[in-house]
């Protein structure tokens, strides 16, 4: 069985052909409209969000462009670089991340299915190297609102996946519900050099069932890549020739954060700015002492107060003159700082950023002195929300992922999976309290041995564990032979050997 449309090379003509013939694809070989495509996806607010919640997981957030500002001369606005402007980054939103993501992927997935051939190939792939590319779609689709994933063979021929970032695809659909993909365009950037000089050179790839189409970008217009033009995805040798061919469906799969693909950051970006104005103006009205804060001068003259500033920044005093004509002195107008007032604001705003972004207090009153598995249950309600919402999403994707994985089994002799049942575990990182939940098994007399080893918090690997059981249940048997063997020994009775009473 073969899923391939395309037994032989594809040239420049046949994709032309097949978009005249196809026509839902003759929009790919208009470049006018890809470019348009390309320059409103660049200057969207899709994109916006995605570049925005990429850079406040990194750290790279408004605190640090911050700017003190007074009123000047006609009550406008003016930056003032005299006052203290400290810009301290407390990253709540790095943390929701990490604690969303691990909470759903930081375990490899767990496989079922009744093949067990299947199930081997199938854990072959999905791997230790796929649970890391798979953690960091799931960071892409919480900081993105999407993650995608790419089914390709290597320089070597083997079959892999590997991620692209969101910011570089622009998906478009067949339906309204954007869950099946015609075809879409990667945006990227890499370095070369012209010389000794580096310079960066965006590249454009639209990936279609026709192929994968290469371009420049250059001064907003596509200028075609002559020395790869159309290249097919797959690249086959049968002993006398390579035979190129293509999957049937757009090899892009979106693993999305919700169905409207709405990033994380925009449910917590005003928090987070929140938190960091905070602890920042906090230590701003901290430092401003009698060097930097706002003074009152009586009868004090002979210097500008430019001047003046700059002595007291320097020395630390003022010289005053004083006599009964002329009573001058200094005195400063502070504003007293109560830490309480900002620890209060702060509690607030880190509170509402784990409710709004549903994730979970790990210092949760409820947790303290051996919570049972009801209060635990309580804290993660917030985080099984989302994850729920997350779990049904890249449950779909991993469908479409599979039908990528039997085509390449298919294809390359491994045997024909397609219609063979397959379920995708998601094992979430969850505390528990793990004697309670053994009591549980232990006591269920409804459930199948493999259920209970399924669900024992000790268990990571199913088969593996039963496999284990089986074994030492026959080493418990064999001994019990051994010992029968040996006690029927002891009661033969003489002469029994030799038939003689």
């Amino acid at each position: 069985m073969s899923y391939f449309p395309y037994q032989g090379a594809v040239t420049d003509t046949d994709v032309i052909n097949e978009n005249i013939t196809a026509g839902a694809n003759s929009v790919i070989s208009d470049i006018k409209w890809l470019e348009n495509e390309i320059n409103k996806f660049k200057s969207s607010e899709k994109r916006k969000w995605i570049l925005t919640g990429e850079a406040y997981y990194e750290g790279n957030q408004e605190i640090l462009e911050r700017k003190r500002w007074v009123i000047g001369k006609g009550g406008r606005l003016e930056v003032n670089d005299n006052l203290p402007n400290n810009k301290i980054l407390d990253n709540q939103y790095a943390k929701l991340v990490d604690q969303k993501v691990n909470y759903q992927l930081g375990k490899p997935i767990t496989i079922e299915t009744e093949n067990n051939v299947y199930l081997k190939k199938l854990q072959d792939i999905f791997n230790k190297r796929f649970h890391r590319t798979i953690r960091s779609v799931g960071q892409d689709a919480l900081n993105g609102g999407v993650g995608w994933l790419y089914p390709f063979y290597d320089e070597n021929g083997e079959f892999a996946i590997k991620r692209f970032p969101p910011h570089e695809i622009i998906p478009f659909w067949k339906d309204s519900e954007e869950t099946i993909l015609d075809f879409a365009i990667r945006l990227y950037a890499i370095k070369t050099y012209e010389g000794s000089k580096e310079v960066v050179e965006e590249k454009v790839e639209v990936y279609s069932v026709n192929g994968v189409e290469h371009y420049q970008w250059f001064a907003g217009h596509l200028i075609r890549d002559v020395a790869k033009a159309t290249s097919s995805y797959i690249t086959m040798n049968n002993g006398e020739n390579e035979i190129n061919m293509n999957w049937q469906r757009a090899p892009l799969i979106p693993f999305k954060f919700n169905n409207k693909e709405i990033p994380l950051i925009k449910r917590v970006k005003s928090l987070q700015d929140g938190i960091n104005i905070m602890l920042s103006d906090f230590e701003n009205n901290m430092q401003e002492d009698a060097r930097n804060t706002m003074l009152v001068l009586y009868n004090y003259g002979g210097q500008d107060l430019g001047e003046f500033r700059r002595n007291l920044s320097q020395y630390g005093a003022v010289k005053i003159t004083r006599n009964k004509d002329n009573q001058g002195g200094v005195e400063t107008l502070t504003v007293d700082v109560n830490p309480e007032n900002y620890k209060a604001i702060l509690s607030l705003f880190k509170k509402a950023l784990i409710e709004n972004g549903r994730g979970y207090d790990a210092k949760d009153d409820r947790m303290a002195n051996n919570p049972n598995q009801l209060n635990i249950r309580a804290m993660y309600s917030e985080i099984d929300l989302d994850a729920d919402g997350i779990e049904t999403e890249f449950q779909a994707s991993f469908e479409e992922l599979l039908w990528f994985i039997n085509v390449h089994l298919a294809n390359t002799g491994q045997g024909d999976y397609e219609g063979e049942y397959v379920n995708i575990i998601f094992n979430r990182d969850i505390l528990i309290n793990e004697m309670e939940v053994v009591d549980v098994l232990n006591k269920s007399p409804y459930l199948s041995e493999e259920t209970k080893i399924a669900q024992h918090p000790y268990v990571k690997d199913v088969l593996l564990e039963m496999q284990r059981n089986n074994k030492e249940r026959q080493e418990r048997l064999n001994e019990f032979d051994g010992y029968d063997d040996h006690f029927k020994s002891l009661n033969v009775k003489p002469g029994d050997d030799d038939g003689q009473e």
